[in-house]
């Protein structure tokens, strides 16, 4: 299982005091073959001041509230106020093509071990030698292949920007696998628990799992269109030698479809195997009950009868004729 965050993983709410939400971390990571230089919580000023047209330009903002930050990097590289409706709401997945960049924006998940699924949205402006990458909390997948980055592992410093964005969907795509499989350990647990010890426990583990694969099947669907998206674009952002890549996402998005949709039959299943088996369990305590009042029954019967106050009583009275 890869490492889902080496930072620190931190929420933010719209309904804080801007002086308690978290500072935003600001990142820059430039890179080619032959240099590398990563720089982080500088102004958003002196960072921009520090970009370089010959270099692929990385800049990761962890935190939305600032929107200082958010106008200035509008500002620089002419973002549209759509896009930046999409960047700071939740919004499906999707890629839109416009005049001087490239637009996607998914779902990043997480699976942490004994809860629920988390999710954040994270969003990428692509451009012809820049990627921004705009994440709401603090944290992410990405550490591992930063570290490849730096340490000039893998083709990604000889390669352009458009190749960049597909590593890091691919991280995220990756991660769905972690949190499927996750998901399949689920339902093999609760159908061990069901056989051996049903209870309304399993019941709502199973009303659980629906909901998450739920969620998961809305976050899938429109990935696979929005991928489906870039191999057919003629834009230019996307390199032809780099278009195969992204061919290679959407294959594994497609299985992780057929997989979840595998799921969703195997929970729905479930919830018959554990019906049936409340209904076996039932019908057993009943045959139990039955064979118990088939015996007890017709002797609490002839216990009221000869528990009655008669004078003479049935069957037990004798001859006593004084002639």
């Amino acid at each position: 299982m890869p490492d889902l965050m080496t930072r620190k993983k931190s929420t933010t709410s719209q309904f804080l005091n801007p002086k308690q939400l978290p500072a935003v971390i600001l990142e820059l990571i430039q890179y080619n073959d032959n240099e590398y230089e990563m720089v982080n919580n500088l102004p958003i000023k002196e960072l921009l001041e520090k970009l370089n047209p010959v270099l692929v330009n990385w800049i990761n903002v962890d935190g939305l509230h600032d929107h200082t930050i958010i106008k200035a990097l509008a500002k620089k590289f002419s973002l549209h106020s759509l896009l930046l409706d999409d960047i700071t709401s939740d919004h499906q997945p999707k890629a839109e093509e416009y005049e001087e960049y490239y637009f996607f924006t998914l779902k990043m998940l997480y699976r942490i071990e004994f809860s629920k699924i988390e999710y954040e949205q994270i969003s990428f402006v692509l451009g012809k030698d820049y990627l921004l990458s705009f994440q709401d909390k603090e944290g992410d997948l990405f550490n591992p292949f930063r570290d490849r980055i730096r340490q000039h592992q893998g083709k990604v410093r000889k390669q352009s920007a458009d190749y960049l964005l597909y590593r890091l969907i691919d991280v995220i795509v990756d991660n769905y696998y972690v949190v499927l499989d996750a998901v399949g350990q689920q339902i093999e647990q609760i159908e061990d628990d069901i056989y051996t010890n049903p209870s309304e426990k399993e019941f709502y583990e199973i009303q659980r799992l629906k909901k998450e694969l739920i969620y998961l099947r809305k976050a899938l669907h429109p990935l696979r269109d929005a991928l489906s998206k870039i191999i057919k674009d003629e834009s230019g952002f996307i390199q032809p030698s780099t278009i195969r890549y992204f061919a290679d996402v959407y294959d594994h998005v497609v299985h992780l479809i057929d997989s979840m949709d595998t799921y969703k039959d195997l929970t729905s299943s479930l919830m018959d195997i554990h019906i049936n088996t409340l209904n076996t369990r039932m019908n057993e305590v009943i045959k139990v009950l039955t064979v118990i009042s088939t015996i007890f029954i017709p002797l609490t019967f002839i216990v009221g009868i000869y528990g009655m106050n008669f004078n003479t009583c049935p069957k037990l009275a004798t001859n006593t004729d004084t002639r």
